[in-house]
Parts: structure tokens; C-alpha cells; sequence
């Protein structure tokens, strides 16, 4: 089937947001129901087909894309195709330019389509508030699904802010959240399986060599076993701390529904910045900087 082909990859990740979860979950029960068009079907497939090009093909392509899907007549599949593109659009730094049309051509599909009680569309007014609140993206909506959104990723925001924890790493050494103060902190959700995870942990590695010696530590958060994720990190050569979340109680302190995340917080314990999504090495280098890093 074109839709199993085309979005194969992505079907394998469960990251950025709880939207992407819902989205995928839409397009797996429904691949052999869905029936595109002869406009939307080429832009299924380059959805699917995204993280085989280089990042600057990537950034002109997605904006494209999102181009062409806001040109797209209304319909049922128009904002799954945005919610696709969306969901692909922060697995690293593409272009502001880039992402703010990739945001509109969001918003206007969730406009277009508010009165259809998709169950995907709540999940997706979610993607759309993080891409407001968190990349600074500009978009409006009326919508009360909207505003709920918002409240919750407040909601959630002030959860974090209060997190703590106790975790034990590969080597057996304990880290507790609080017993940090006095250092910038960045807490890293991921998994061996999450190609995005995977990408971004050699630019983790060389910030973790460059600031370590500043007071910086990375905690580096998995729900794996540890039989699977050792011989990972000992082939990869990861040194910061890495750490085993049994039943996945700290990934619901910090109401992390998709990976890869992160959070900073700075030397007082104030959580100072956050990603949604795969990260490069200058937009972390960013967060770290809000924290006091240089």
C-alpha cells in the first residue's frame, strides 16, 4: 500500500508530542480505508520519504509541502497531511521561515476541518499550541480545543517545574534531581529504538565534553532494559550519565509523551528551556545558553 510504504519509518517513532501518537495511531488503523487523491497522494509519499534528504533539501522540500497542502481543497485527508508534516517539521532546525509555514498550514487545517470531531484533531490542537509556546511560532485559533490545549501545556509546564526524582545509572550510581542545584541539568528522554533519539546524541556527547568541566551534566532518561541499553551505549560511546526508568514513572513526572525530549534547568533548579522534538547541536547550545552556558 503507498500509505505503508511512504510512512513506514515514521510509523516506527512515537515522538514530539502526544499529537504525533494520535496521528499515527489514525493513519495505522485507517491505511487501508484512507483514499487520496491524485493531489494529496504524491505528498503522502514525500512526507514518508522526508528524512532521506540532506537538511537543506529537507527545509526547502517541507516548506513545499506545506505550501501545498494549505493549496489543497478541504477535505478529510488535508489535515492529516499537516498533522504528518508537522510532526516531522521540529526533528531539528530547518528554518524558522521553514516552520512558521509548516504552523500555518496547521492552523488553517484545523480551521478548515473543526467541526469534523476527528478524534486526531484534539491531539493536533496540542502539536499546534507547542509549536506557539515552545518554538515561538505565530498562530491563532478560536477554537475551545485551542485554548485547552494551551492550558495544559501550562498545566504540564508547572509539573516539570516541580519534578524531582532518583534514578540509578548503568554503573550503579544514584542521581537525584534535586542534589544538583548549583548545576546547569539537561534532562534527555529517549530510546535505542528512536531514530531521532539516535541522531541527536553525538551533539549531546560533544556539549557534555565541552561544558562538563563547567558544572554542566546531562541525565539521559530511558524506559529500556538495561541488557538493551549497555551494549547501545558502549558501542556508541556515550559518557554522560545515563539512566533506567523501570514502568516509566519519571517519564510521567516530566508528561513526556513522545521522544526524544528536553529539559534545562538552570543552576537554581528553575527549568529555563525545553525542545518538543529532535534538536541540533546550536539549538541546544541555545537552551544551554539560557541557562548561563556560553
Amino acid at each position: 500500500m503507498l500509505l505503508a510504504r511512504a510512512l513506514s519509518v515514521t510509523s516506527a517513532r512515537v515522538a514530539g508530542s502526544l499529537a504525533l501518537v494520535a496521528f499515527f495511531a489514525a493513519l495505522l488503523s485507517a491505511q487501508n480505508k484512507i483514499v487520496w487523491t491524485d493531489q494529496e497522494k504524491p505528498i503522502a509519499q514525500q512526507i514518508g520519504q522526508l528524512r532521506q534528504l540532506d537538511d537543506a533539501t529537507r527545509a526547502r522540500a517541507t516548506k513545499d509541502l506545506a505550501l501545498q497542502i494549505r493549496a489543497l481543497p478541504a477535505g478529510p485527508n488535508k489535515l492529516i497531511l499537516a498533522g504528518g508534516l508537522a510532526s516531522r517539521a521540529t526533528e531539528g532546525d530547518f528554518g524558522r521561515d521553514t516552520l512558521q509555514e509548516v504552523t500555518t498550514t496547521l492552523a488553517d487545517a484545523l480551521r478548515e476541518d473543526a467541526n469534523s470531531e476527528r478524534p486526531e484533531a484534539k491531539s493536533l490542537y496540542v502539536e499546534l499550541a507547542s509549536l506557539v509556546r515552545y518554538e515561538h511560532m505565530q498562530a491563532s485559533s478560536d477554537d475551545p480545543e485551542y485554548a485547552a490545549a494551551m492550558a495544559k501545556l501550562e498545566s504540564d509546564d508547572a509539573a516539570r517545574q516541580k519534578a524531582d526524582f532518583t534514578l540509578t545509572d548503568l554503573q550503579g550510581k544514584s542521581w537525584h534531581l534535586r542534589d544538583l542545584t548549583g548545576k546547569v541539568v539537561l534532562v534527555n528522554f529517549w530510546a535505542t529504538w528512536c531514530p531521532p533519539c539516535r541522531k541527536e546524541m553525538p551533539d549531546l556527547e560533544a556539549l557534555y565534553t565541552k561544558y562538563k568541566e563547567q558544572g554542566f551534566v546531562i541525565l539521559a532518561i530511558s524506559d529500556e532494559e538495561s541488557a538493551k541499553v549497555a551494549p547501545f551505549i558502549a558501542e556508541h560511546q556515550i559518557t554522560y550519565p545515563v539512566l533506567l526508568d523501570p514502568g516509566r514513572k519519571v517519564n510521567d513526572v516530566f508528561v513526556v509523551e513522545g521522544i526524544p525530549k528536553s529539559f534545562v534547568f538552570n543552576r537554581d533548579g528553575k527549568l529555563v528551556s525545553q525542545s518538543i522534538d529532535m534538536r541540533t547541536r546550536n539549538q541546544f547550545q541555545a537552551m544551554l545558553a539560557q541557562a548561563g552556558l556560553q
